[in-house]
Parts: C-alpha cells; sequence; structure tokens
C-alpha cells in the first residue's frame, strides 16, 4: 500500500514538472492570444507525458532508493564509531568553509549561482575523508575540554569495553562463575550468529554435540537471569564474511572491545588483527598455585608416563605431575619433591621425583639397591 502511494506520488510530481514546463513553454514562445489552444495543449500535454513516466519508472526508482539506503546503512554500521565521528566533524568543517567561499563568489555573473554547490559537494567529500583518517587527532582536540568534574571524567574514560562472547567459551560454562565473581565487567555481547550456531548445535544429531549446544543456551540463560551483569543481544552481522570466528573479530573491532574465547587459534588470529583477547585458559593458567623447585607435595600416583619407570599425579586443578621412579607405587599416596616447572600452551606441567631418591638409589625395575 505504501509503495503504491508512493509510486503515485512520484507520477503526480512529474506531472506537475511538465505542467510547469508547458506553461513555460507557452509563455515564452507562444504570446499571441489565438494561440490559446495550443497554449493550454502545450501546457497539458508534457504534464500527461511526464506523469506517466514518472508512475511507469517509479518502481524502479524505489527499489533503486531502498538498495542504496540499505547499503549506506551496512557500510554505516560496518564503521567504527571514531570514523563516523571523525568523518562528521570533517564534514561539518568543510561545509562551513565551502559556506563562506560560495558567499564570496556567489555574486560572479553566469557561474556565482553554481560555485557553492560546487564547493559543498567537493570540500564536503574531502573533509569526510580526511576527518576519518585523521580521527585521532580530531578527537584529541575535543578531549582538552573538561565537562563536568574530575570524578565524571574519570568514570567516562574507565568505561568498561564490550566483551564479545565465542561459542567455545559459553558452552565451556566458566564464564558464568567469573562473571560471579566480578572479575569480568559487562556489557557482555552475544551475536546473533552466536546463537545461530549454538542452535544448530543444541539440534544436532549427535547426543555429546547436543548436550553441549543445550549446555551453552542454558549458561547464557543463567547469566542473563541471575548475574547482574549486563548482557546484550547483537544483531550486527558481516554477510561478506563466512565464518563465525572473523565475524566475532570484526565485530569486536567495530565495538572496540575485546573478544572472549578459549580457542586457541582464535586467539592468535585476533591478536594479528589488533583484537585484545580475554582467553579464559590463559586465566585459570594464571591463578593455579605457584610451584617451585624443592617444594614437596603430597599427590597420588594414579598411572604410568610415557618415559620409563615415570608415574603420573594430578593435583586438584588439572595439572600434571610427572613422578620420576613413580612407577612402582602407582595407587599409593606419596611425597615429592618438585624438580621443575614447565609452562605450555596446553597448560602446566611439574616434574617431581619421590622424596628419598636422592639418598637411595633404585635398579632399573625400581627396586632399592
Amino acid at each position: 500500500m505504501i509503495k503504491k502511494l508512493v509510486r503515485i506520488g512520484i507520477g503526480l510530481a512529474c506531472a506537475a514538472g511538465g505542467l510547469y514546463l508547458g506553461f513555460f513553454v507557452s509563455r515564452e514562445f507562444f504570446t499571441l492570444p489565438a494561440n490559446n489552444e495550443i497554449k493550454i495543449a502545450l501546457m497539458v500535454f508534457p504534464g500527461v507525458i511526464l506523469g506517466l513516466i514518472g508512475y511507469s519508472i517509479a518502481p524502479r526508482a524505489i527499489q533503486w532508493v531502498l538498495q542504496m539506503t540499505g547499503w549506506i546503512e551496512g557500510s554505516l554500521q560496518k564503521m567504527p564509531i571514531q570514523d563516523l565521528l571523525g568523518g562528521a566533524i570533517g564534514l561539518i568543517i568543510a561545509l562551513i568553509i565551502a559556506s563562506f567561499i560560495g558567499n564570496s563568489f556567489s555574486r560572479i555573473p553566469f557561474v556565482g549561482t553554481y560555485i557553492p554547490i560546487f564547493a559543498s559537494l567537493l570540500l564536503g567529500y574531502i573533509g569526510m575523508s580526511v576527518g576519518a583518517k585523521k580521527k585521532e587527532d580530531l578527537l584529541s582536540i575535543f578531549s582538552i575540554f573538561k565537562f563536568g568534574s574530575k570524578d565524571k571524567a574519570n568514570k567516562l574514560e574507565s568505561k568498561p569495553k564490550h566483551k564479545v562472547l565465542d561459542t567455545s567459551v559459553i558452552i565451556d560454562g566458566r564464564i558464568a562463575d567469573i562473571c560471579k565473581t566480578g572479575f569480568v565487567e559487562g556489557p557482555l555481547v552475544i551475536p546473533n550468529f552466536v546463537l545461530e550456531e549454538l542452535r544448530h548445535i543444541a539440534d544436532s544429531s549427535d547426543s555429546l554435540k547436543r548436550n553441549r549446544g543445550r549446555r551453552g543456551l542454558d549458561i547464557l540463560n543463567k547469566i542473563r537471569k541471575e548475574l547482574d551483569i549486563t548482557v546484550q543481544i547483537s544483531s550486527t552481522d558481516f554477510e561478506e564474511i563466512a565464518e563465525v570466528d572473523s565475524k566475532l573479530v570484526k565485530l569486536a573491532q567495530v565495538l572496540d572491545g575485546y573478544v572472549v574465547t578459549n580457542d586457541y587459534n582464535l586467539n592468535k588470529v585476533a591478536e594479528l588483527q589488533g583484537v585484545k583477547v580475554l582467553n579464559i585458559n590463559e586465566l585459570a593458567n594464571a591463578i593455579k598455585p605457584v610451584v617451585l623447585p624443592g617444594e614437596e607435595m603430597t599427590v597420588q600416583i594414579l598411572k604410568d608416563g610415557k618415559e620409563s619407570g615415570q608415574g603420573v599425579a594430578y593435583l586438584d586443578d588439572g595439572t600434571m605431575i610427572v613422578v620420576e621412579n613413580g612407577r612402582r607405587v602407582i595407587g599409593d599416596t606419596v611425597t615429592v619433591l618438585v624438580t621443575s616447572v614447565l609452562q605450555t600452551a596446553a597448560g602446566r606441567m611439574i616434574f617431581a621425583k619421590l622424596k628419598g631418591d636422592e639418598k637411595r638409589g633404585y635398579n632399573e625395575v625400581g627396586g632399592i639397591v
């Protein structure tokens, strides 16, 4: 209905333009009273013709306008807010300069009328381009002016950044516990394409994947309903990008925020593109108890190690302890001495030996000599 009304409006506007054109032609070229019928025909004929033309091309014109509007809106959504502000400031400054130039040359015959239009278009484009490229310098000028008290300024400077959640970190579930402790501030951003991926996992025919997907949805509901933290569902999408990880990095760039994940590969890709990452696994490794060589620990040897004679134990946080000559005491709780600590991308590994081995020797099968 709206498109039909717009189409009729375009047709009437074109008809009005045709009538004005016919009136201008009849007034300028037919001045004798005997030509009144010709005058009327010249006024009506262009109006009817242009009205029909406008009505016929209106659907294509409407479609073109809608496509252009969608393209402009999509381009603006993908641009970082700093680029938009810088471009807007540059455009305003350029239009002010173009206004002064146009007023100065407006009295020149013939071309004076067109100089303000040309100056506005040219300087507006240049100002917008330069403003977007020099956004840091422009925004730094406005940061000189301090509005309000110093405390308010500090609050604005320390405003928490957006944290964009990855699918893996939602399924993992530890993000809810971290938010509950207050170590992570909001707002948490959950893109629609991540929710769509979670839904596909939850609807999988594989029972393990289905349980993981449902667990992720339960974690999101817990964060939104039980925790005092802001959660935003973002509808921003990047249709030209196929991979979800690439969309996450792009969204974090647009929002000037962080990516929260436990995916090692996504972590590296985001860092290469200048996006800060909060890795849950790195946080877990960072808060593990510090163990120094020479310290004593009481552990239970659970299984064989890779090398001959080794035994393997685990701490409560999952840290692996490789015990030299620990194979002979599998299943026993023993005291060990830490010899070294190895930090890897997968986590921390502790090497130790049985307490008392430095005073006693063992043969190759673990017997006392």
